[in-house]
């Protein structure tokens, strides 16, 4: 799958809810969130990260989408 095609699944999702990196990997295939989060940033979506801890004790960054890029006037 395409880096682009992966940003647009993403922004998708993350328009559904929060989201951590294995959720991103069971439900879209994508290994690199955190790639994919900044380039999502650098297209001018706002986009907070937040660490939570999980269930065995680790902790993970969760990303949740504030802002399209449409909606602070980045868009394309």
């Amino acid at each position: 799958m395409s880096q682009t095609n992966q940003c647009e699944l993403l922004l998708a999702r993350l328009k559904r809810g929060p989201i951590t990196p294995l959720e991103a990997l069971s439900e879209l295939g994508i290994y690199r969130l955190g790639g994919r989060v900044y380039d999502l940033k650098q297209l001018g979506h706002t986009i907070n990260s937040e660490i939570v801890a999980v269930g065995n004790g680790k902790r993970v960054a969760r990303y949740t989408l504030v802002f399209t890029a449409d909606e602070v006037g980045h868009g394309a």
